[in-house]
């Protein structure tokens, strides 16, 4: 039985401050991290400078700046923009070797060791002790096949890419069933292998499709001849992206927890700046909303979400937009009934074992959660008071200030994990709850 008896707020911990009545609120999100990395893995391989504005500054992108700086690119910050002048190959050889923390970044750990292994120089790539049990069995099979020469243990960090690597591209064919990355990962780097990339997924098909979608739209928008001839087959011909100059949008599965604010507690919020049209998996959450019962509206302003006076049971396939699963969860945690939430095995090799970690965290509130392989039942009901532990997992400390909404007993363990993404959440959730309607 969950307990009713706040859990005390140890160091580094978080309670919320309850709602200051109805939330009617305007949050604005800052930038996308995943389309910052992707922005600077571009920038760092093509042919003139770019200029990237409006830059999400987290510890994933800090780690992603400080690695392109190690491999040889020069990053420079002015004001809100990012300044990249890209990494000279004909030169970098002779730099000697380098060392890159990956934290426990997958868009670092899984985007940069194929850069680093163009540069021809040695390369040791490592990161948090968790990032070491995070599979890498693809990237490092992927880049043996293509040229490069690697050291690693059981498919995982740490990983040596040794001195006189070098990746000629051609036809690969891969097993990507676990994660978007491994791909993402190589088509952003082949470009600037001599014989470009074909590029297979064999096996199950790749998860978080939509990550896969805003790859190919930045190769094209920086002028790489990119193109997906048959389903999960891609070609990517040889040549390097011109500079960029764009604007990050803001980072939509960020904002859903904002968004899901208002439907926990019927009230408004309105996410200013939200894109007409975007490649990100966050949007979906429109759609998730809506399955939950609130009004959604996408206006020249924003975004606009109001919650229902009770929230509807779900049942939702989110293989897509797996990222959004916490948060999902939370809200189906708040929704009378039983909710169904399917193709997330993928989620088991993230930050955590994220479909174990909601499972646990759930119970031990008193929710009924049934885990399955690639699923989580969730009945809805009264929540219990507790520490929700946040397993070093941004998404689930998300998750857990959804829930605190509504069971005011929550304390959110280490809230500082989610400066992986977001460093100034619990000031814009704080900012968010003292908005009176």
């Amino acid at each position: 039985m969950a307990s009713t008896e706040a859990a005390p707020v140890a160091s580094g911990d978080w309670r919320p401050a309850p709602p200051a009545g109805r939330i009617d609120a305007v949050v604005t999100v800052p930038g996308s991290k995943s389309l910052t990395n992707r922005y600077l893995v571009l920038a760092a391989l093509a042919e003139s400078e770019s200029i990237v504005r409006g830059w999400l500054r987290s510890r994933d992108t800090e780690l992603m700046v400080a690695a392109l700086r190690q491999l040889g690119a020069t990053i420079v910050e002015d004001g809100d923009a990012l300044v990249v002048t890209p990494i000279d190959f004909a030169t970098a050889a002779s730099a000697g070797p380098a060392v890159i923390d990956c934290g426990l970044a997958g868009t670092v750990m899984r985007f940069v060791p194929p850069i680093a292994a163009a540069t021809g120089r040695e390369v040791v790539i490592d990161g948090d002790e968790q990032a070491r049990v995070r599979p890498m069995d693809v990237t490092i099979e992927s880049l043996n096949r293509l040229g490069a020469t690697i050291t690693a243990s059981d498919g995982t960090l740490p990983m040596t890419i040794h001195a006189g690597s070098a990746l000629r591209g051609g036809h690969l064919e891969i097993a990507a069933g676990s994660s978007s990355q491994f791909v993402s990962g190589l088509l952003l780097a082949a470009a600037a292998m001599p014989l470009g990339l074909d590029l297979s997924n064999r096996g199950r098909p790749v998860p978080s499709r939509a990550h896969i979608d805003m790859t190919l739209e930045v190769l094209a928008d920086a002028g790489v001849d990119v193109s997906e001839p048959d389903a999960e087959h891609w070609i990517v011909e040889p040549g390097l992206p011109r500079g960029l100059d764009v604007v990050v949008e803001p980072d939509l599965s960020n904002a859903a927890a904002f968004l899901a604010a208002a439907l926990a507690t019927g009230g408004t919020v309105t996410v200013p700046g939200w894109p007409a049209h975007t490649t990100q998996a966050g949007d979906d959450f429109r759609r998730i909303a809506a399955a939950f019962g609130a009004e959604v509206d996408l206006t020249r302003q924003g975004l606009r979400v109001s919650g229902p006076a009770v929230l509807s049971p779900v049942d939702l396939d989110l293989s897509a937009v797996g990222e959004l699963t916490p948060v999902v969860a939370a809200l189906a945690a708040l929704a009378p009934g039983t909710s169904h939430l399917r193709g997330i095995g993928h989620l088991r090799g993230h930050e955590t074992d994220r479909l174990a970690a909601l499972t646990a965290e759930l119970s031990a509130l008193g929710i009924t959660v049934a885990e399955a392989p690639d699923a989580l039942t969730i009945t809805g009901g009264r929540l219990g008071a507790g520490l929700w532990h946040t397993y070093h997992d941004h998404r689930m400390v998300m998750a857990g200030a959804v829930l605190a909404l509504v069971g005011p007993g929550i304390v959110i363990e280490n809230v500082g994990t989610v400066g992986k993404t977001l460093p100034e959440f619990a000031q814009l959730w704080e900012a968010m709850l003292g908005s009176e309607a």
